[in-house]
């Protein structure tokens, strides 16, 4: 599944997400390692060493994104 916002796109499977952003930059992190901050509007993904965290355009898009990757 692939969502569109405002800083690029997000690109879901059942084991990673992926962030495309219009900068260029590509980020990636396992579904595992993925969080969400709701009242911010935030995706964090958290394995450790790496780090790094996208704020999304709606809670739309964030509750979105959690029914597909299967995240209550």
């Amino acid at each position: 599944m692939i969502i569109q916002f405002s800083a690029g796109k997000l690109i879901l499977s059942p084991y990673e997400v992926q962030a495309r952003l219009d900068n260029g930059c590509q980020l990636y992190a396992m579904v595992d390692d993925i969080k969400f901050h709701d009242d911010a509007l935030m995706l964090v993904a958290d394995a450790g060493a790496v780090r790094w965290n996208i704020k999304l355009d709606s809670s739309e898009q964030l509750q979105e994104i959690k029914h597909e990757l299967g995240i209550s």
